[in-house]
Order: structure tokens, then C-alpha cells, then sequence
């Protein structure tokens, strides 16, 4: 599973990223979290608005940013499309 976070802050606790890597934690996903700043790649994704979460090339949102418990969901329903 590729995850990559679209986000402005650098302030790990505060930001999508650390939700993320709380919410992996919690459904025990070893995997790499990569912030992305590159604005070549953000407007690839046609990412406006940031924090955004790709999972797999997909944005699964932008402009907002989600708690713990609904990036868990996310990221079990990207699971559960995969197999």
C-alpha cells in the first residue's frame, strides 16, 4: 500500500501525517508514509486544497483533514478493495 499525505504544516502531532501513522498503528500496517511537497506531483493528483490523502495513486480526500478513527475506515475500505 503506497500512502502519500499532501500537507503545509511540519508539525508531526498536529498534522494528517501523524493521524496517519497513528491510524496505521492501530490497524497494525507496517508501511511507509511519504509527505509529499513537490508541486509537480500535488497538481498530477489535481490536489487544490491541501492536507490530502493518496492511498494507492488515489486521492481519498483533500482541503480537509480527518481523525484517527476516520482514517482507520478509509484505510480498511481501500484494504478491503484491494482483495
Amino acid at each position: 500500500m503506497k500512502i502519500e499525505v499532501i500537507e503545509t504544516t511540519d508539525k508531526i502531532r498536529m498534522s494528517l501525517f501523524g493521524s496517519v501513522l497513528e491510524a496505521l498503528r492501530a490497524c497494525r500496517i507496517t508501511g511507509k508514509v511519504v509527505v509529499v511537497k513537490d508541486i509537480k506531483t500535488i497538481l498530477k493528483y489535481g490536489v487544490k486544497s491541501a492536507p490530502a490523502l493518496i492511498i494507492n495513486g488515489i486521492v481519498i480526500f483533500a482541503g480537509k483533514s480527518q481523525s484517527p478513527e476516520e482514517i482507520i475506515k478509509l484505510i480498511q475500505q481501500c484494504i478491503s478493495n484491494i482483495t
